[in-house]
């Protein structure tokens, strides 16, 4: 049987010899009779035994995981504790009783990550989840694992959150499981990032940039899960500060702009919705949300009929966010990002003939940028409407600087926009003839040559 895909039911039917591992006093007589009790019993029964005595049944399946490690026999009790965790997610409160206080619960789960077959690591990895998820947070007492006056090392919790953020980024790199390995760990960092350890560990680890390729629109129903649960990473990584710095020198933002645009999952487009309005007020991402068209995208959305009413609150949040960002913008930075970003449209400001007066000596900034990318994109855009912007704005440049002609000149743009004349798109033929009018008769004569 291929370990890989072994499944919990199949790894059940085994019958494990409890009686040889008493014998060779790997197990305890005590340990024995809960064994006989509990193992192959129905679910109502065995679910009697936890509520009756479920801090008894936790301390021996960490024990025979701590000290037996024949590969069948943690594998079945690995398959044990998924079963009783997946019939109650509640039942992890039983690691942390009180009784078991100076009882290493963590160790066996952690280990087994790194030196287990697919079933074992992937079974540690959930089980493990879901005991930290449901540690009471310490306030002065005692929680399993936070402190002791044991004598013996106990791992502490925030051994266990580093341990299990450098699996997790081990998984993303190089994972275990074709297939599963991803879904998996993402899956297990929606649930951590919730702690501040843990995102500061994976902040540390490098492992922001790891979540950014799985951020793309999904089609399957597989794929849209590991999507969700990927933008609810980044959802919890905007909460903190050094992540958000990681977020800003990456693609998040495109590809999350990308993933509302296209994405008809209701929990999707809100917790991508919800993690834009966290970013907005960082850094330069309110300019570069508006540079890469979501304020046109946010009305789209809002003219759908959503039902989530934290949806609904996010995006008309998002819209007024996303106006008071375009009003603090200065009218020159929003068309330099224009520019740079090669999205030129017909925005009012480039027939606006106050903009270019006011604006004109600002095009002289680190070596004229503006204009030389406005000449690239002349040879390299393929959208007829940039070559058409960008060539009207060459010839707003020769008419308003007193130097314009003889700077576009020499920057070889005439022989470019010559070019343009024979294009097949009439508007890019109109502004390209406007611009070599301008550059052959000079500003003197602009004033005729008006569009």
């Amino acid at each position: 049987m291929d370990h890989a895909e072994l499944t919990t039911e199949q790894v059940l039917k085994r019958d494990i010899p409890w009686e040889q591992y008493m014998t060779t006093k790997l197990i305890t007589g005590t340990c024995l009779q809960l064994l006989r009790r509990y193992d192959k019993r129905s679910e109502t029964y065995r679910s009697q035994l936890l509520d009756d005595d479920g801090p008894a049944y936790v301390q021996m399946f960490v024990g025979i995981l701590r000290d037996i490690f024949k590969e069948e026999t943690v594998e079945y009790v690995l398959a044990l504790v998924d079963e009783l965790l997946t019939a109650n997610p509640k039942r992890a409160r039983l690691f942390h009783d009180t009784s078991l206080v100076d009882k290493d619960v963590y160790e066996p789960f952690l280990r087994l990550l790194w030196k287990g077959n697919w079933f074992i690591q992937e079974k540690s990895c959930k089980i493990l989840g879901l005991i930290v998820s449901a540690r009471t947070k310490p306030q002065g007492t005692v929680a399993n694992g936070e402190a002791s006056n044991s004598k013996s090392k106990i791992t502490t919790i925030d051994d266990v959150l580093k341990g299990l953020v450098e699996w997790l980024c081990a998984q993303l790199k190089k994972p275990s499981h074709p297939s599963r390995g991803i879904p998996t760990a993402i899956s297990c960092l929606a649930t951590l990032l919730k702690e501040p350890v843990v995102r500061s560990s994976f902040v540390q680890a490098d492992g922001v940039k790891l979540l950014v390729p799985l951020i793309s629109p999904a089609s399957t129903q597989q794929s849209m899960q590991l999507l969700y649960e990927t933008c609810l990473c980044v959802w919890l990584l905007s909460y903190y500060e050094p992540a958000i710095e990681y977020l800003a020198t990456s693609r998040t933002l495109p590809r999350l702009i990308e993933v509302i645009r296209s994405s008809t999952k209701e929990k999707v487009v809100r917790v991508v919705v919800l993690t834009l309005r966290n970013l907005l007020s960082k850094g330069t991402f309110g300019a570069q949300m508006v540079d890469l068209g979501l304020p046109q995208i946010v009305q789209s959305l809002k003219a759908q009929a959503w039902s989530d009413e934290d949806l609904l609150e996010g995006l008309n949040q998002l819209e007024e966010s996303l106006k008071d960002n375009i009003k603090k913008l200065s009218s020159f930075d929003k068309y330099k990002q224009e520019v740079l970003l090669g999205h030129l449209d017909w925005s009012p400001m480039h027939k606006d003939a106050i903009f270019w007066r006011e604006n004109i000596t600002n095009f002289e900034e680190n070596d004229f940028q503006i204009l030389r990318v406005l000449i690239t994109i002349l040879d390299t855009s393929s959208d007829p409407r940039a070559l058409a912007v960008a060539c009207f704005d060459i010839s707003q440049f020769v008419q308003h600087h007193p130097a314009g002609r003889i700077i576009v000149t020499d920057l070889k743009a005439k022989e470019r926009v010559m070019k343009l004349m024979n294009h097949e798109n009439a508007e890019v033929t109109k502004n390209a003839l406007l611009c070599i009018q301008r550059l052959f008769l000079g500003a003197k004569y602009a004033s005729f040559l008006q569009a």
